[in-house]
């Protein structure tokens, strides 16, 4: 078949009317610097504050510093492949991690990816690293209690949802043990938990997952861990990541309680981050913005309006402690920040108060509207015993005569010491904290040795599970003690029936 001239031109210019250019127009530049987890790189003229750029060798890196000249680019994973002079493009993407329901049970590093040989992570939900927090109205006021199953905290110190509560302490206080036992405890309380675990040995995250396997707890939690091996970049970006994964259950209307352990090893990687890409240094070496490095990530965790789902996020920053000095910068910092403070003393936790909390320097801002009715009936003198007790215990040492009055005071502040006193991974339900309570501020406990009190506690519970259970669920549905008579019987029955008598 012939086709004439005509035909041929006719279909040239349909083609060209037809045609859509298809550039893939991707900005790129060139790594003028390398060296400890810092980058730079010229040419990336309209790269964003937190872009996500991909070097040559595949590693990714995200934007910090927007320069004149270049931009300071943090690298997130292995830099020892990455030269001088190799491309970097931008990706228009700001930093973000993968988010939902599949995480939960996983253990991530700060990047979302699995760490845990568990297989690929699927999911199509994914949120930005750096959000801006939940404004004045977006929020609600902390009313519902967050029971951590330890009588020192629910009794003196509660926690609400969507409250921040720091707990402070040297090294090897005890700090993580309330942490974890407290997401222990919200087993069956449809609370998701994130335990972020930031400059940690890998073995100790390895201890802490199998702990929390063995109890059950990993149906309901995420670990993110960036461990002391991994570069500061990854360490300073850790929270960030659990807060996000955190964001999307709370605005589905859910309940998270996060964890960050601890947030000083986040301060140091953010300022060794900071000198290497010439920041100029403050007050010890840190940079000026650590306090929004951290304000900006605390401000996260809210109790959102009903508007929104009513959601929230309770989280628990650890700050460590250099012989108790809850003066320093961070430390201080971080306290102006959150809601109340659980402070941990080493010289409690030495003479076998644990958990060795100090509830002089403890305080929760949110206070009795983080607690049930029967708790705030039982747990209203505590605070006054204690602290007067410490008071004349300091005095007893200098072996002066007693009179009663003070002698019933120290034989009280003995007792609750000892009542407070909680083995590591057991947390208490509130309805058997209220009961043990119950019997300590009523004098139940005045004629029972102290080394038999932690006996007496259990065989209660043993008692009442039994004889009364209606108490147990009473607590449980009304949130409200038992009329004080029905106590008084139940607990002098007990009494009579056992050896305590």
């Amino acid at each position: 078949m012939a086709i004439n001239a005509q035909e041929i031109s006719a279909l040239i210019k349909q083609q060209i009317e037809n045609f859509q250019p298809n550039f893939d127009v991707t900005e790129t530049g060139v790594v003028t610097y390398i060296g400890d987890g810092i980058a730079r790189a010229h040419g990336l003229e309209n790269a964003m504050s937190g872009e996500l750029l991909i070097f040559e060798n595949g590693s990714y890196g995200m934007a910090q510093n927007l320069e004149t000249t270049d931009v300071g680019i943090i690298i997130l994973g292995d830099f020892t492949d990455i030269r001088e002079g190799d491309s970097i493009r931008r990706t228009g993407k700001i930093m973000e991690v993968p988010a939902g329901d599949a995480l939960i049970g996983r253990v991530v590093n700060p990047l979302g990816q699995p760490v845990d040989g568990l297989g690929e992570i699927v999911t199509d939900t994914f949120r930005p690293v750096e959000t801006p927090a939940p404004g004045v109205m977006q929020r609600k006021s902390v009313s519902e209690p967050l029971q951590t199953g330890l009588k020192a905290i629910d009794a003196l110190v509660p926690i609400g949802r969507g409250q921040r509560e720091l707990i402070i302490g040297d090294r090897q206080t005890g700090k993580t043990s309330i942490a974890i036992d407290t997401i222990l405890n919200q087993k069956g309380q449809d609370m998701i938990c994130i335990y972020v675990a930031i400059g940690q040995k890998e073995s100790t995250v390895r201890t802490q997952v199998e702990t929390l396997r063995k109890y059950g707890a990993m149906d309901y939690t995420i670990v993110v861990t960036a461990s002391a091996s991994q570069p500061s970049p990854l360490l300073f970006l850790a929270p960030y990541a659990g807060v996000a994964m955190a964001e999307e259950f709370m605005y589905n209307g859910k309940h998270v309680l996060i964890v960050y352990d601890d947030l000083s090893k986040q301060a140091v990687a953010y300022r060794e981050l900071s000198l290497l890409l010439r920041r100029p240094p403050g007050r010890e070496a840190f940079p000026g913005d650590v306090f929004y490095l951290h304000s900006r990530l605390l401000e996260r965790s809210a109790k959102v309006s009903d508007e929104l789902g009513g959601g929230s996020i309770t989280a628990l920053p650890i700050i460590e402690t250099q012989a108790g000095d809850i003066s320093a910068y961070i430390a201080t910092n971080v306290i102006s920040i959150t809601d109340g403070q659980i402070f941990l003393q080493d010289s409690l936790f030495n003479s076998g108060i644990r958990p060795a909390i100090d509830a002089g320097s403890s305080v929760s801002r949110v206070g009795g509207s983080a607690q049930i009715k029967a708790m705030k009936k039982v747990a209203g003198t505590l605070r006054i015993d204690l602290a007067s007790y410490r008071e004349l215990e300091a005095f007893t040492k200098f072996g002066s005569d007693l009179d009663a009055a003070t002698q019933a005071k120290l034989n009280r502040g003995r007792r609750t010491v000892e009542v407070l006193k909680q083995p590591v991974h057991e947390p208490l339900t509130v309805e058997k904290q209220v009961v043990i309570l119950y019997a300590l501020t009523h004098g139940f406990l005045d004629s029972v040795p102290v080394d038999d009190i932690l006996r007496f506690e259990e065989e209660l519970f043993a008692f009442v599970e039994v004889h009364h259970p209606e108490i147990f669920e009473t607590i449980r549905t009304t949130k409200d003690l038992p009329s004080e008579e029905t106590m008084d019987a139940v607990i002098t029955d007990f009494v009579n029936q056992s050896s305590f008598k």
